[in-house]
């Protein structure tokens, strides 16, 4: 194994460990918020609640499909260029189920961060609840295949 390599499977391993104590804590917020009913009216403290999960599902989108992916790219020495074909090449390597569930994934993220009329977060709420489980499964399926392939092979 060359220097680089190895280097690359430190980072990887290394953004595992990161990647899997945030969706720790976004499962303990979705837990939390699949116990909230979501309505127009939502208390403070629900929103809060709604509110954190959002910046949660946020970021884990973010480190995985922006990092972890990435890197798992750059060790199997691959360049998608743009997102769709990093999308694409993701389904190829079955990291994910399908390319466009990590496109909805990422559009969910840009929305997230994008979204600042009051009368419209319940409907983001509403999809973070829906689209958690594509995420999870999808950075669970992604776990797996680095440690099948690359870091347990």
């Amino acid at each position: 194994m060359t220097k680089k390599s190895k280097l690359i499977i430190d980072e990887l391993i290394q953004t595992n460990n990161i990647i899997g104590k945030a969706l720790d804590a976004f499962m303990l917020s979705l837990e939390k918020c699949r116990k909230i009913e979501i309505k127009e009216n939502m208390s403070f403290e629900e929103q809060e609640s709604f509110d954190s999960l959002t910046s949660k599902y946020a970021r884990l989108s973010d480190m995985y499909s922006q990092k972890y992916l990435t890197t798992i790219f750059i060790y199997l020495r691959e360049n998608p260029k743009s997102f769709i074909d990093k999308a694409n090449l993701a389904e190829k390597l079955n990291l994910v189920e399908s390319y466009s569930q990590l496109l909805d994934l990422r559009d969910l993220r840009n929305e997230i961060s994008h979204e600042y009329i009051i009368e419209e977060l319940t409907e983001l709420y509403k999809n973070v609840i829906s689209y958690a489980d594509v995420l999870i499964n999808s950075i669970n399926q992604s776990r797996r295949f680095v440690s099948e392939k690359i870091t347990n092979p």
